[in-house]
């Protein structure tokens, strides 16, 4: 038996969300603000909390709003609410002893439990929510109705629980909390850890201390043979201690006689009663050994006392779930025995952990989980973890990942990773390529609010100085301090590239192999890459775009769906942005309110101040900044001081740059004599001036940026 989905309806940013839970492990992923912890707190609502803790404003914005005119206009004869739906699978081996009286559908075929808990406001109260909110406004003039139902909602609306058919949610019978709990046991470790290193003068933390109190509270039944042991040493001290409570005391037993107490009638021993839980509560102390000391735990790092303050509370939850069988509950007096599904939350494990360690947790937690499932005598156990760490999610199961992210009306989908191997069909070693990239290398992408793709590491070591460039520009022409602005910088909705949270990869020239990704994770993406111009009639060779007649680059002939090559060249910025519509890339239509500018590919396109086209962007970048290269050749190493040629023993560097400037050609000097690109880079990254502002970037990447920053 296991929790195999839950829907959510209406609450806060989750407006129609359905999740799909693996057996064991589910990870869930997303950037801020995207509904994770809604999940959560929905979850406590209904299967922890036992009072109403809902606020008007948990309703989602447009649920709100329909909740109002329904009760303004009185549009629609229905029920208003939120709601959450767990979708139970079980099996013929499963016991069914807490589910048999719930199970509406006898149909051998239909293995399905569906528990649906609603915030409700019925529709037989609407006449009287109405009557009261005539009588406020008459008090409250100023106030709206959305005023009224924050402050009187509970008064109307209420909770309700129940077991629903499959599919057919008009036969359905109510369920008791008690009930819920024998089916499932939700147990939680939230972000809000209460670990802290306060040092000198501050209260000390024990927050470790006071969990292996209660630890210990949680595991006693289950070491009965040490907590038995451990009560035999109290009892040996107990003897020895009242030998000497006998004197410490003697004086006051002696006083006590004296104003009156019979001695003859009965006598006053003040004993020694060590209890095993008083120990352990107020005398235990986690430390911890540097060399040959043993230091307070609050002398230890946050990180550490984190991971430690996890495990501790994932055994105490451990312990918890499986119930020792025989014992009665304290306060039931019933014998307790494991909930048919056991589901752990643990929201962000990260906090203050490094990398390292954030690697071993989410490696290390399979086994933990194991291990918890071993006490739990054949029943589920089921585990949630939400995370904002790329290192935890490279680490974990592809396909067990849950990607929580948001549209551009403000709701939230969830997305399964394992439906990303359907969509790549028949190419199966595309997926496979993607799935060890993102586990090994790039996870941060799943984080990102933009992407830019990358061919090499010329671009990686200079983008991010065209994008401070960038930056200042805009930033200047803000002051009023530009006066003169070139075209393409004449944009609207500027937002300062290294502000923004972006994510720039490498992928070489595998960036068609993430399309479906892209799709999936729906992000702005600009592909920065190179024309790469041959001529098949010469082999295929390289050879400067003016000669060329193909591209054998094949990102652009992928999503560029291998368009001729005169038209690629001619295209223009906007006809490189990209949607992708039933199933292909096509240019992006601003006029059509359903299309989305999802991707952009930038390529070197013909400079206007010099009518020039590269053909990678090297050439491209010499042809813009000849006269500062040639002011510095002494400097950039990365150029061969001379070539030789077959009719001539040598062609020196500046020979080569006043033919360039002649014949305004500047292919061969990019290509035959700078020795290593990555070199190149550094040495423009050492000549430039800050802010690059005695550089010129070429116009396909400050076009591909400034498209980027809106």
């Amino acid at each position: 038996m296991n929790i195999k989905q839950i829907k959510i309806t209406n609450f806060r940013l989750l407006k129609t969300v359905s999740i799909d839970l693996e057996k064991g492990l589910s990870l869930i992923i997303g950037k801020n603000n995207t509904g994770k912890t809604s999940f959560l707190v929905l979850l406590e609502r209904f299967l922890i909390d036992t009072e109403n803790t809902f606020v008007f404003e948990d309703f989602h914005i447009e649920y709100q709003k329909k909740i109002c005119k329904e009760i303004e206009c009185q549009v629609d004869k229905k029920d208003f609410k939120l709601q959450l739906d767990i979708i139970i699978e079980y099996f013929e081996d499963d016991n069914l002893e807490n589910i048999g009286d719930f199970i509406l559908n006898l149909n051998p075929d239909n293995n399905i439990l569906q528990l649906s808990f609603e915030y409700c406001l019925p529709f037989e109260k609407l006449s009287k929510i109405k009557e009261k909110y005539r009588h406020f406004k008459k008090d409250f003039e100023d106030k709206t109705l959305i005023d009224f139902l924050k402050k009187y909602h509970k008064n109307y609306f209420e909770r309700n629980k129940k077991v629903v058919e499959y599919e057919n949610e008009s036969n359905y019978i109510f369920i008791e909390d008690k009930q819920i709990r024998k089916i499932i046991n939700l147990q939680t470790i939230s972000a809000k850890r209460e670990v802290a290193n306060e040092e000198g003068g501050r209260k000390n933390n024990k927050t470790l201390s006071k969990l292996s109190f209660d630890y210990f509270e949680a595991s006693k039944y289950s070491n009965d043979d040490k907590v038995t042991g451990l009560q035999k040493e109290l009892m040996k001290t107990d003897d020895k201690l009242n030998d000497s409570y006998k004197e410490i005391f003697k004086e006051i037993r002696e006083l006590v006689e004296d104003f009156g107490y019979n001695k003859d009638e009965s006598k006053i021993e003040i004993m020694s009663n060590l209890e095993e839980l008083n120990i352990l509560k107020r005398n235990t102390s986690v430390m911890y050994q540097q060399n040959e000391h043993f230091l307070p735990e609050h002398y230890n790092g946050l990180g550490y006392m984190n991971l430690f303050a996890l495990i501790f509370r994932i055994h105490i939850i451990f312990e918890g779930f499986a119930k020792k069988t025989g014992k009665p509950s304290e306060k039931s007096k019933e014998i307790e025995k494991p909930s048919d599904i056991n589901l752990l939350f643990i929201e962000e494990p990260e906090a203050h952990t490094h990398p390292q360690m954030q690697y071993v947790f989410i490696k290390k937690i399979d086994t933990l989980l194991e291990k918890g499932k071993e006490k739990l005598n054949k029943k589920t156990l089921q585990t949630v973890i939400t995370t904002h760490s790329a290192h935890i999610t490279s680490q974990s199961h592809f396909n067990g990942i849950k990607y929580f992210s948001k549209n551009i009306d403000n709701t939230i989908i969830v997305k399964n990773l394992s439906v990303l191997e359907e969509k790549y069909g028949t190419k199966k070693e595309n997926f496979k390529f993607l799935k060890q990239y993102l586990t090994l290398n790039n996870s941060e992408l799943f984080f990102a609010d933009k992407i830019i793709f990358i061919e090499g590491d010329t671009e990686r070591l200079l983008l991010p100085a065209m994008m401070k460039k960038l930056d200042k520009e805009e930033e200047k022409k803000k002051l009023g301090e530009m006066k003169k602005i070139n075209e393409v910088q004449k944009e609207d909705n500027y937002k300062p590239l290294l502000s923004q949270n972006i994510s720039m990869v490498h992928v070489g020239a595998n960036s068609k192999i993430f399309d479906e990704f892209l799709v999936f994770l729906d992000i702005k993406t600009l592909i920065i890459t190179d024309i790469d111009s041959v001529k098949p009639s010469q082999n295929g060779s390289s050879c400067p775009v003016s000669v060329g007649t193909h591209t054998k680059n094949y990102s652009i002939r992928h999503f560029l769906n291998d368009m001729p090559f005169s038209t690629l060249k001619s295209l223009s910025h906007q006809q490189k942005i990209l949607s992708k519509i039933s199933g292909e890339w096509k240019q992006y239509v601003k006029e059509d309110k359903k299309d989305k500018e999802m991707l952009c590919i930038a390529y070197q396109t013909k400079e206007e101040n010099n009518s020039y086209h590269g053909r990678s962007f090297e050439d491209a970048f010499i042809s813009l900044n000849l006269t500062f290269i040639e002011s510095k050749k002494d400097e950039f190493r990365s150029f061969k001081k001379y070539i030789k040629e077959k009719d001539k023993d040598k062609v020196e560097l500046g020979d080569a740059i006043i033919k360039a400037k002649e014949t305004n050609d500047y292919y061969d000097l990019a290509n035959d004599y700078i020795s290593k690109k990555t070199d190149f880079a550094i040495d423009i990254l050492y000549c430039g001036e800050e802010y690059f502002s005695n550089l010129h970037i070429p116009t396909y990447i400050k076009e591909g940026l400034l498209w980027l920053s809106k």
